[in-house]
């Protein structure tokens, strides 16, 4: 892919209060018009993760203390559905960026985070990670000289092969702990082996640890101490991030259904009508389409809302708090999951047989959605959401909820 097919589209240094909205639709319309011809190439999205760079969306959640954007978490989840209605692999970029990113911090000491904070923003680091749970566990082997040898391999170490920093979580004695390595370092390898029939640019491959070394500031916190009550909001973050990419891909594919059925569709000819626009069952299927989408939206808008809350508790918050947050998000997943595949299969009944040309790509929408809703399976969120409705319990699955 040429530079000239994604321009810059603002400064790298935003404003102290930057139009994070602005910023990130900036970023979908540099994406949109060639979002097809990518799909079908599936290159390594180097140059799209220096479009997140120049628009300094790679700096959102970090303080304005410390350089960064300052933005809330509320504006992290919206620009990654923005960017979710144009690519929906780039949206998955920008938002395991940003739970590796707040899940290093959130495990770091004061000192640390501080140091990883402004360093992110200085270097304007991109975040990976290599943390599949049902891989085995990485190990972390102390040696001399106060440091570790890491060894290990993962798959769906998504972001990892463009990462600055990769954040992971591997077996030390009988426990384990979080560390943050760059991306380069010796005895880092990456399969490059992301062969999905969707999010072909999500760099979603395998990396192997072969010896690698880690200094002690690198693992983060104290691995002997509890985690921090805070990082039991990282799975239900990841899981809202994941909600607002598949809200905002249907709702990209749901508009781009719109304008081929303006533009292209011909009414059926038994409908009656001049325009496919107005025949009434394509009328009242998109309207269907378009209710669940509105529904995915509001519950996910809740789930934002609910999140915040949690996370201005800090390590104050209580079990209870956690859950009620985290049961809001996972009710949005199953919503989302669900309403997503239906939009992105649904919308080529009401556009018709011409639309299936492969020079439209708009089966990438579906693709993209059916590949990664088997992430964790939905059945097992619907359980959580009922579990926690009857008896106010969300089952302790580590790294899923």
């Amino acid at each position: 892919m040429t530079r000239s097919s994604l321009q810059p589209v603002a400064a790298a240094r935003p404003s102290p209060r930057p139009d994070w909205t602005a910023l990130a639709q900036g970023v979908a319309d540099a994406l949109a018009p060639d979002a097809a011809v990518r799909d079908r190439a599936g290159a390594s999205p180097r140059r799209e993760v220096e479009l997140l760079r120049e628009t300094g969306l790679l700096a959102l959640l970090n303080p304005v203390a410390h350089g960064g954007g300052g933005g809330s978490f509320a504006d992290a989840l919206l620009a990654t559905r923005i960017i979710g209605r144009a690519d929906a692999s780039i949206a998955q970029l920008l938002a395991y960026h940003y739970l590796h990113l707040t899940n290093a911090v959130w495990r770091a000491t004061p000192e640390q985070a501080e140091r990883l904070s402004r360093g992110s923003v200085a270097g304007q680091w991109f975040w990976g990670g290599a943390s599949n749970p049902r891989d085995p566990e990485s190990r972390l082997t102390p040696e001399a000289a106060d440091g570790f040898r890491l060894n290990g391999r993962k798959t769906f170490a998504s972001n990892a092969a463009l990462a600055d920093k990769i954040t992971l979580r591997a077996q030390l004695g009988d426990g384990f702990a979080v560390i943050v390595v760059p991306g380069d370092r010796g005895g880092v390898t990456h399969g490059n082996d992301w062969d999905a029939f969707g999010q072909r640019l999500s760099e979603s491959g395998t990396v192997t640890f072969a010896n690698v070394r880690v200094e002690k500031d690198e693992v983060l916190g104290d691995p002997a101490a509890p985690p921090p009550p805070r990082t039991s909001l990282v799975v239900p973050f990841h899981q809202l991030l994941i909600v607002n990419f598949y809200i905002g891909t249907a709702e990209g594919a749901l508009a781009e259904a719109a304008r081929y059925i303006r533009t292209t569709s011909r009414p059926w000819q038994a409908s009656g009508v001049a325009r496919a626009s107005l025949d009434p069952y394509i009328l009242e299927h998109y309207g269907d389409l378009d209710v669940e989408l509105r529904a995915s939206a509001a519950l996910a808008d809740v789930a934002g809302q609910r999140f915040e809350a949690a996370t201005a508790r800090g390590d104050a918050i209580t079990p209870d708090e956690r859950n009620l947050a985290a049961a809001a998000i996972y009710a949005a997943k199953v919503h989302a999951s669900r309403t997503a595949l239906e939009v992105t299969s649904k919308i080529f009944e009401l556009m018709g047989a011409r639309a299936t040309a492969g020079h439209y790509g708009y089966d990438r929408f579906w693709r993209n959605i059916r590949t990664h809703t088997l992430h964790d399976p939905v059945a097992y969120k619907s359980r959580e959401v009922g579990n926690f409705a009857l008896n106010g319990i969300i089952t302790p699955t580590p790294l899923y909820s």
